[in-house]
């Protein structure tokens, strides 16, 4: 008599890779996330929920499955004149904005992501993004190689602290800064805090209200300021929303006699720390309360097993003095689609360049 075939007896044949593009975020993203590099995972469904609340925008995502797993997803709204098909990922400007891809997935997966984005836009920006970001080299190297034109420009040069380093801090700052702060209480009593994953909205308030007496407000029309109404303070509340980004989300707070008087916000991504934003009441500024802060905060990121904390762009000087040196550079990318646009784009090339910083 034949022995019946088992279940397990059969080889399963994996499934084609396929892309769809979907309309609105697809649910899979945060599935993406969790097969992404580290330094990407706080790329979730509702970080770009949040972007598309703050800023505006209608999404549609590009979603890649292989052997029936989603393995890619790229979200991008329009932006310009519809006819002109362009596209960005949409995001808040730092950390950076790309988009979550596997880390074990191979050329295939991306072509099938690059034909189905070249039937749906004619261009895509991606960024800014930092040097190696690894969606962005994998992107690129295929794009180029299947005729699309990639352009970048530059945008800033970004800044690294090693917080493994030996002999960081110096204990020669610690003894300055307990000079600076016994000054600063002065002013009444310091109470020196650190926010948990329960207490962002109240922590968004005090920050905003920083922000509202510091040089950003008094300088620039407050459009950049991280937490206020009417700069970005939309975006990081409905980021917030969801308890695993509440869980990445990272700040230290300073209140002189009650009030807020500093603070230091973060994401963190394994033993990477993204520092987002850090301001001062500048009634305080002649103890350096937002440096003080700043160095308790990173002692204890050190003890917590932070390795590295990327400052972003600018305020160079700020940064070095805490022991930060130049890292990879951020630029901004445009991918634009074989045949009659790729040609233009190449012709445009010059243009796209210029228009970054020198």
């Amino acid at each position: 008599m034949t022995k019946p075939m088992l279940l397990a007896d059969f080889t399963r044949l994996p499934s084609p890779t396929r892309a769809v593009v979907l309309d609105g975020l697809s649910g899979a993203i945060d599935a993406v996330v969790e097969g992404a590099p580290a330094a990407q995972r706080f790329l979730r469904y509702q970080w770009y929920a949040a972007a598309l609340a703050a800023y505006g925008g209608a999404a549609r995502t590009v979603l890649v499955e292989e052997d029936d797993e989603p393995v890619i997803a790229l979200p991008f709204v329009g932006v310009g004149p519809a006819l002109a098909r362009v596209a960005m990922v949409p995001g808040c400007y730092w950390p950076f904005r790309s988009f979550p891809m596997h880390a074990q997935i191979g050329a295939r997966a991306v072509d099938a992501l690059l034909d189905a984005l070249g039937r749906s836009v004619n261009a895509l920006r991606v960024g800014p993004v930092c040097d190696g970001d690894p969606s962005l080299e994998a992107l690129r190297a295929r794009a180029r190689a299947r005729g699309w034109a990639v352009l970048d420009r530059f945008v800033a040069n970004t800044f690294l602290l090693d917080l493994t380093q030996d002999g960081w801090p110096r204990g020669s700052t610690l003894r300055k800064n307990r000079f600076h702060e016994k000054h600063l209480a002065e002013h009444g009593a310091l109470d020196w805090r650190f926010v948990g994953p329960d207490d962002w909205a109240g922590a968004f308030d005090a920050f905003a209200v920083i922000e509202e007496k510091s040089w950003i407000a008094a300088r620039t029309d407050g459009r950049d300021a991280k937490f206020t109404r009417t700069g970005h303070g939309a975006f990081w509340r409905a980021a917030a929303q969801d308890p695993a980004l509440a869980r990445m989300l990272s700040a230290a707070l300073l209140n002189v006699e009650g009030k807020p008087a500093a603070f230091a916000f973060d994401l963190d991504c394994d033993a990477t720390r993204y520092a987002i934003a850090n301001s001062y009441d500048p009634a305080f500024a002649k103890h350096s309360p937002g440096k003080l802060l700043a160095y308790r905060n990173l002692v204890r990121a050190q003890a917590a097993g932070i390795a590295t904390v990327d400052w972003g762009a600018g305020d160079s000087g700020y940064k070095q003095t805490l022991g930060a040196v130049q890292g990879p550079a951020l630029r901004d990318w445009l991918l634009v689609r074989p045949g009659v646009p790729a040609l233009l784009a190449r012709a445009l090339k010059g243009r796209w360049t210029a228009s970054g910083q020198r």
